[in-house]
């Protein structure tokens, strides 16, 4: 793992991570066999980077079981956040046994493997609003301009993956960015500043393209930007370096108190981890 260049303040949070672990059966649905990437592997990166805190997002091969994250999420001992797949029908009962266990969010992918459709988000976002949860939204960012109405009028907190997962990097200027900053300007969305290699066409190291959206994204909506690495870039050969990534961070920002910011106080406000 390449050299961490930055000073990473207490209590900082990784926002976006998956485990994958082999005892765990794929759902028929999965488009791709992940690596055998258990907490166990992560543990020392985590340390490495000097973090404290993790939120563990299901991921898409796993489907609606949820055991391999809530696994992860228990063994981290109150460090760790969760994020479920569920279908619309989930009942009050699973929902209260989710939080119980750590969990503070629900996944809605839209892409290639999610189980998600754009209906399935009034229902989830009315079971979910009682517990305060949020709808960790992925989609071609592209779509910003014609998903708006529906993501405005969900009334819970949302969160946006991957700088708005653009499968085509736009400038900041062009519509369907600017309706994600109309979606951040509504208050009560927050956007990960994250995987930049998922989506640049400029590529490794600085992903320029994206990393120009990026700086739009901190310079403006600071108190809604929160980071993660994606660890363990599923489908990335090589992987990137997690450390390289952060170190990415600083270059992004216009303000250097906005480090603590992003990496410490959004998380803990979004998440609820405790002081």
């Amino acid at each position: 793992m390449s050299r961490l260049t930055l000073a990473v303040p207490p209590g900082a949070c990784d926002c976006h991570i998956h485990a994958y672990d082999a005892a765990y059966p794929l759902a028929p649905t999965a488009t791709f066999k992940p690596p055998h990437a258990p907490l166990s592997d992560y543990l020392p990166i985590l340390q490495a980077l000097g973090l404290s805190r993790v939120v563990v997002v299901q991921p898409t091969g796993y489907g609606f079981d949820n055991r391999c994250t809530q696994a992860a999420v228990a063994a981290l001992a109150g460090r760790a956040r969760g994020v479920a797949m569920l279908p619309a029908t989930v009942s009050e009962a699973q929902l209260q046994r989710l939080h119980a266990a750590g969990f503070r969010g629900v996944r809605t992918m839209m892409l290639a493997g999610g189980l998600m459709t754009w209906d399935d988000l009034p229902t989830l976002a009315d079971k979910v609003r009682p517990l305060g949860w949020h709808l960790n939204v992925q989609f071609d960012g592209r779509e910003f301009e014609q998903r708006l109405p529906v993501l405005l009028g969900l009334k819970v907190p949302l969160v946006i993956d991957h700088q708005g997962k653009f499968l085509v990097p736009p400038t900041p200027q062009e519509p369907a960015f600017q309706a994600l900053c109309r979606l951040l300007e509504a208050g009560g969305t927050w956007v990960k500043l994250s995987a930049p290699y998922e989506t640049s066409r400029t590529g490794a190291p600085h992903y320029e393209d994206v990393a120009a959206l990026s700086r739009h994204l901190a310079a403006h909506y600071p108190e809604r930007c929160l980071w993660g690495s994606n660890w363990p870039h599923p489908n990335q050969h090589p992987a990137p370096s997690s450390a390289a990534l952060l170190s990415l961070l600083p270059s992004w920002l216009a303000r250097a108190g906005d480090l603590q910011r992003i990496l410490v106080d959004n998380p803990a406000a979004l998440y609820g981890f405790e002081a």
